[in-house]
């Protein structure tokens, strides 16, 4: 069976992106199977420290008992999301911790957040990270530059954030970052931003953003591995596509698929509904927003010369 890290490396090579889908409640999880598995596709199922402490996906654990109800290794991965060593509250995370939870559950990747921090701080969080993943034999993400979105506040003005690039990933000290951490994939910031996390937030429309793609194609160049584009809900098409052709091996969803669930959730008032709105937003995603409907056999091609199955 692929590892989640020659997944990605396929991905790359074939110019398409997984996705990786958030998981904040725990009966999202057999939609997200299901429409994976429906449109012959293949995706992350992920949890991030903010769907279980402020969402209802329990712990890493709970999360991996339900995964294990429904998964399907031809179609899906377990992965966890965003781990940050300074949180969305500027409190310190145990990461560590939390990432060494995750490897000795089975978890097939991991990602730390040292965003928040000097680069210096960055590049030495990230490398102890990475040693725990590859000590386990797992890839470990890392994240460099700002995805606005998080905060507690409401976000800056976008199209001032845009147009001068405040928070973009810097590509000099990306190529310093992929080679003093070992990292194997790289969250990149580029014009994405995060869905909010604030009550008093969480159910606005997201903005639609947009990608610098010329910056986007300099930072795979400096790099040369997988980069991710995080807060994918609401990129208009046309931009996510073209940053597949430049680098970006890994989409994450969350603020869309998750406002899916409680809008169905609230107006029906049953779960089972819920799912379904699920799926069928999934459906779509795949096959209309990412053109992803029939890849999988694509992604896990035999590996090449040199590469390993574990």
């Amino acid at each position: 069976m692929l590892t989640s890290a020659q997944i990605i490396s396929k991905a790359l090579s074939a110019g398409v992106a997984v996705p990786a889908f958030n998981v904040p409640y725990l009966p999202m999880i057999e939609p997200i199977v299901r429409a994976v598995v429906e449109q012959d596709a293949f995706a992350f199922i992920a949890v991030a420290r903010p769907d279980w402490m402020k969402g209802a996906a329990g712990s890493p654990a709970a999360v991996l008992a339900e995964y294990t109800r429904w998964h399907d290794p031809r179609q899906v991965r377990l992965h966890l999301d965003h781990v940050p060593v300074i949180d969305e509250d500027d409190r310190e995370v145990d990461y560590q911790a939390v990432i060494t939870e995750a490897l000795e559950l089975g978890y097939d990747s991991v990602m730390v957040d040292g965003s928040r921090l000097e680069l210096a701080a960055n590049i030495e969080a990230t490398r102890r990270a990475v040693e725990l993943a590859h000590a386990a034999g797992v890839a470990c993400e890392a994240e460099l530059g700002r995805v606005w979105g998080h905060e507690a506040g409401p976000l800056p003005p976008y199209d001032e954030l845009f147009e001068s690039g405040r928070g973009f990933t810097d590509v000099d000290e990306a190529r310093r970052f992929v080679r003093e951490t070992g990292c194997d994939w790289l969250s990149v910031a580029i014009g994405n931003v995060h869905g909010p996390l604030s009550e008093a937030l969480k159910d606005k429309e997201k903005v639609h953003a947009r990608l610098n793609l010329e910056h986007l194609g300099h930072l795979q160049q400096a790099t040369n591995i997988p980069l991710v584009l995080h807060g994918g809900s609401g990129i208009p098409k046309e931009y996510v596509l073209q940053a597949m052709k430049r680098g970006i091996a890994k989409i994450n969803v969350a603020t869309e698929v998750r406002q899916t669930y409680e809008r169905a959730l609230a107006k029906a008032g049953k779960v089972a509904e819920a799912q379904d709105a699920v799926y069928a937003h999934i459906c779509r995603l795949i096959r209309q927003e990412y053109n992803l409907a029939g890849t999988r056999e694509r992604i896990l091609a035999t590996p090449e010369q040199g590469e390993t199955a574990r």
